[in-house]
C-alpha cells in the first residue's frame, strides 16, 4: 500500500481552499488529503457553484485509495475565525501554520509520502504576531534542516537560488563560499537522489553586472564564487560559471543545463516565471520529506471567482509523485 499525499490549503481568504476544490473534480493516480477548515472548503464550494463531496478522514484511519472523482478527503483543521474570500485576518495566522505543522510532522513521521502547498500571505502571518518569511525556512526549522533550497522549475528550465527572501541591500553580505558550497551540494545531491539526473550540469549566475567584469563591478565573483566553484569541481560536481545573469538564460546556454543557481531572488526567478508562470512548482531541496507547491501567490481578487488556472498545482502534484518514487 502506498503512502498517501497531502495538500494544505493555504491562507483561507485566498485561493488555496479554491485550488483544494478545483483539483477534486478529477480522481487523482494517488491518496490526497487535503488539510484544511471542513467549513470553509463547504462555503467556497458553494460560493463557486462546485458539487464536491467533502469525506472527513482522520489520523487512525487513513484511506486506502484515491478518493473519486468529485470528492475529496479532509482532515479537518478548524478555522480560529471566520474567512471571507478575497479579505484577510490574522487571526487565521495561527490556523495556516497549523496545517503545515500537520502535514510536515505528518512527513517527518513516515505517514505521508510528501507534502503540497497551497499559497500563503507571509504579510498577515506576521501582522499576527508570529515571524514568518515563508514556507521553505518555516519547514526548514520544523524539520530540524540546517541548510534547504528553494527550487523552481517548470518545462525545459529548473533555477535554485543560494539566498532567497532578503533584502537586496542585505544579499552581498550573504554570499559566502560556505553558504555557496552547501546549496550547491544539495542541489546536485538532489538532482541525482529526487530527480534521477546521473550527472547534472549546473549554470552558475554571478553576483554583479557582467560577473563583475573581472572586478571593475565588484569582486565577489572573483574573492568567493570563483574559488568555491573550483573547491566544488574537485568534488566532481559539474559547474559552469559564474556567467553573466543577463546572457545566461539563452537558449544556447539552457540547452545542455540541468539547472541554474541564481544568487538571489530576483535575480532567477523572473526569468522561470516569465517562461512558465501558472505551469511552474517550487520545490524545496535539502529537507528529509518531499514537499513541492505552486509558483503563484493567494490572488486574493480571484478567490471565490472561479476564474483561476490549476496549472501550476497540477505540475506540483505531478512533481511530488516524481520525487517520492510513487
Amino acid at each position: 500500500m502506498s503512502l498517501p499525499f497531502v495538500v494544505t490549503s493555504g491562507e483561507p481568504a485566498g485561493i488555496g481552499p479554491d485550488l483544494c476544490l478545483l483539483m477534486a473534480r478529477e480522481a487523482q493516480p494517488h491518496t490526497l488529503i487535503a488539510i484544511a477548515s471542513l467549513e470553509l472548503l463547504k462555503s467556497r464550494a458553494e460560493l463557486l457553484g462546485l458539487d464536491i463531496q467533502l469525506l472527513p478522514v482522520q489520523p487512525d484511519a487513513w484511506p486506502q485509495t484515491p478518493a473519486p472523482a468529485g470528492s475529496l478527503y479532509v482532515w479537518d483543521t478548524a478555522l480560529k475565525a471566520p474567512a471571507e474570500a478575497g479579505r484577510l485576518d490574522p487571526d487565521n495566522g495561527p490556523y495556516v501554520l497549523e496545517t503545515l505543522t500537520r502535514a510536515g510532522q505528518g512527513c517527518l513521521n513516515g505517514t505521508f509520502a510528501g507534502m503540497i502547498t497551497a499559497p500563503v500571505h507571509k504579510g498577515v502571518i506576521n501582522e499576527a504576531g508570529i515571524p514568518f518569511s515563508g514556507h521553505t525556512e518555516f519547514l526548514a526549522e520544523l524539520t530540524h534542516t540546517e541548510q534547504v533550497v528553494m527550487m523552481l522549475a517548470t518545462h525545459g528550465l529548473r533555477v535554485a537560488l543560494v539566498t532567497t527572501h532578503l533584502p537586496l541591500k542585505d544579499v552581498a553580505s550573504a554570499i559566502t563560499a560556505e553558504r555557496l558550497e552547501r546549496v550547491t551540494r544539495i542541489l546536485h545531491a538532489d538532482l541525482v537522489g529526487k530527480f534521477g539526473i546521473a550527472r547534472p550540469r549546473i549554470l552558475v549566475c554571478g553576483l554583479n553586472p557582467h560577473a563583475g567584469e573581472g572586478g571593475h563591478l565588484g569582486r565577489e565573483e572573483i574573492e568567493i564564487i570563483e574559488p568555491a566553484l573550483a573547491r566544488l569541481r574537485d568534488e566532481g560536481i559539474e559547474l559552469i560559471g559564474p556567467l553573466p545573469a543577463d546572457t545566461l538564460f539563452t537558449p544556447k546556454n539552457l540547452e545542455h543545463c540541468d539547472a541554474v543557481l541564481a544568487m538571489y531572488h530576483d535575480q532567477g526567478l523572473p526569468v522561470l516565471k516569465y517562461k512558465g508562470f501558472g505551469a511552474a512548482v517550487n520545490v524545496t531541496l535539502g529537507l528529509p520529506i518531499v514537499r513541492t507547491s505552486v509558483d503563484h501567490g493567494t490572488a486574493l481578487d480571484l478567490a471565490g471567482s472561479g476564474r483561476i488556472d490549476t496549472g501550476s498545482l497540477q505540475v506540483a502534484l505531478e512533481t511530488a509523485y516524481q520525487m517520492s518514487g510513487a
